[in-house]
């Protein structure tokens, strides 16, 4: 199985529409490492050209990795192992494209239907196929337009029965990485 995952901190949108940056966050970093690491995502790439953002994000993830963190709790050390730091979505394509021996399918997620989506079953089906996959999820209020339309496609969004519909991108991606890479008894 080839399936990375990136974190997409810019360009996403707010809740007015409008393209922004947004922060790094300790548990985004965590939640998201552990859920891949679970699943078998090879590489989890947090996006964000701020260097400061970069600096945190890099602190947290050497301080479970190689720091007193990661002897106190080996589990969390090999989750956040997984954790890729790089500056723009184009970085991180072409980390995954090395990583991969090919171009991934580019896949987003969007809390709205898009033109472009693509079936769960469709994605998970070529992934069990041996199909690279790149999974991008977006911060604050999601990925930007600009994004949506370059990528090879888009999950449908995740719904419940209520109509409510704003989940945190870590437990959007945990939900989104159980549907296409769980093993099942069925």
């Amino acid at each position: 199985m080839q399936v990375d995952v990136a974190l997409v901190h810019y360009p996403v949108i707010n809740r007015n529409g409008e393209t922004i940056g947004s922060a790094v966050t300790n548990l985004d970093l965590h939640d998201i490492a552990r859920a891949g690491r679970t699943y078998g995502i090879g590489t989890y790439w947090v996006i964000t050209p701020f260097k400061e953002q970069q600096e945190l994000a890099g602190q947290i993830v050497s301080h479970w990795t190689k720091g007193y963190g990661g002897t106190v709790n080996p589990d969390r050390s090999n989750a956040l192992s997984i954790i890729t730091i790089c500056s723009t979505l184009a970085e991180a394509m072409a980390g995954a494209s090395e990583r991969f021996g090919e171009k991934p399918l580019v896949l987003a997620t969007c809390a709205n239907v898009q033109a472009n989506t693509v079936a769960y079953g469709e994605v998970r089906e070529r992934i069990f196929q041996g199909a690279p996959v790149l999974l991008l999820f977006g911060t604050a209020w999601g990925l930007s337009p600009e994004i949506l339309a370059m990528v090879d496609g888009v999950l449908p969004p995740l719904s419940g029965i209520t109509g409510f519909n704003h989940l945190s991108v870590r437990s959007a991606a945990s939900i989104i990485m159980d549907r296409l890479l769980a093993v099942t008894s069925e």
